[in-house]
């Protein structure tokens, strides 16, 4: 049985044509050169960071949130006296102990006031500074800069989805992987469709690769059991990143909370423990080389609604883990939840864009310099000063 197709987006060895094979679908990876690894996970949906990294240290959230975000009182886990981390993420708590895990509370790209999640995972992915630029710009900011780096093929990133990633999408060389995307072929209906598609070479070589790779792929890979999804997409971004790929970006779902949030937020938070915590175990010795980034499109307003949930905001949050991170504590500075300090009157103020924090990591992780961060990878951002985000 084959329990993958792959949709191998952009490469060199193939071409669009491959698009059209019937055993391919789509994801995404990229390689490059150096012992560095970056792992960014878009989190769909606009993740309330107030309940993720809880400043119960505000006097004025409990007014804002009756029932959601009370710190230590309901079961998070104090972090520095001012934050708190929601139950859910307490398996990380590890993590955030030695050093390996950080979080910027008030952060957003600067698509600001119509708050579409379609339009707000475009510009994230983008990696633009205007609703008009992200609609000229038909790359992603993670493509431009492998255009940056010398020396990467189409094995450096690889973008792992059910969609394809604009994030990935580009000049640049990279791949794309489906989980679960399955076809029940026996050896006999493989050679089959392998005569019929031999007078084809763009069929016959794209059909060949896409074996090939799945059959590479470290024992265990391709089999999954329902909900385990999200582990899939770790373990197959684990085994890539151990080999030729430096570079991999996949999506969660599930962070759409206006109903229930407590309930839905603590889904997608143990989904996304879970994923880092897989990472780190599946990558060994090259956890010491990785950062991981996990950006949403934007925030969600302070107050909660009466439907126990939160709706679409402005300023978020953004994780960072891994043992190349400079952990441990909060990063940036906090903007305050009193009335004349929210943005609109109803939303918490980004301080910082979070490209910046991208940018950053990049000139640390790859040595690309500030000039080309800002121009070429980030039309326009300005990275203001050093995070020091990693170690």
């Amino acid at each position: 049985m084959l329990t993958r197709r792959l949709f191998l987006k952009s490469s060199a060895l193939i071409g669009c044509s491959a698009a059209a094979s019937p055993w391919l679908s789509s994801a995404a990876f990229a390689s490059a050169p150096g012992d560095n690894r970056l792992v960014i996970i878009i989190l769909r949906g606009a993740m309330d960071g107030l309940d993720v990294f809880q400043p119960y240290g505000d006097r004025d959230l409990a007014g804002l949130r009756r029932t959601l975000s009370l710190g230590p009182d309901r079961n998070a886990t104090d972090l520095d006296g001012f934050f708190a981390l929601h139950p859910a993420l307490s398996p990380l708590l590890p993590l955030w102990n030695a050093g390996q895990l950080s979080f910027a509370p008030a952060v957003s790209t600067p698509y600001r006031d119509k708050r579409s999640h379609f339009d707000g995972q475009d510009m994230l992915e983008a990696g633009t500074g205007t609703d008009l630029e992200t609609e000229a710009q038909q790359d992603g900011w993670l493509n431009r800069l492998l255009q940056q780096m010398p020396g990467q093929d189409s094995e450096t990133a690889y973008s792992v989805a059910a969609a394809q990633m604009r994030i990935l999408q580009g000049a640049a060389p990279a791949k794309s992987w489906t989980p679960r995307a399955i076809m029940d072929l026996s050896p006999q209906a493989q050679l089959l469709l392998t005569q019929i598609y031999h007078e084809d070479p763009l069929f016959r070589d794209a059909s060949q690769q896409a074996m090939e790779i799945v059959a590479g792929l470290s024992p265990g890979i391709t089999s999954t059991r329902n909900g385990e999804e999200h582990l899939e997409l770790a373990r197959f971004a684990a085994d890539r990143l151990n080999g030729a790929t430096r570079i991999a970006s996949f999506s969660l779902p599930g962070w759409d909370t206006h109903v229930r949030q407590t309930n839905g937020l603590t889904r997608a938070l143990t989904r996304l423990s879970d994923t880092i915590l897989t990472l780190k175990a599946d990558l060994g010795r090259n956890w010491e080389r990785t950062t991981i980034m996990a950006m949403t499109e934007f925030g969600r307003t302070v107050r909660e609604n009466g439907s126990g949930g939160t709706d679409h905001g402005t300023g978020g949050a953004m994780l960072v883990a891994g043992g190349a991170v400079r952990g441990g504590r909060a990063l940036g500075d906090w903007p305050g939840l009193s009335e004349g300090d929210l943005y609109a009157g109803r939303d918490l103020m980004p301080l910082r864009d979070i490209r910046a924090y991208a940018a950053w990591a990049m000139h640390a992780k790859f040595g690309i310099p500030k000039a080309v961060l800002e121009g070429a990878v980030f039309p326009g951002l300005d990275m203001g000063p050093d995070p020091r985000l990693l170690a």
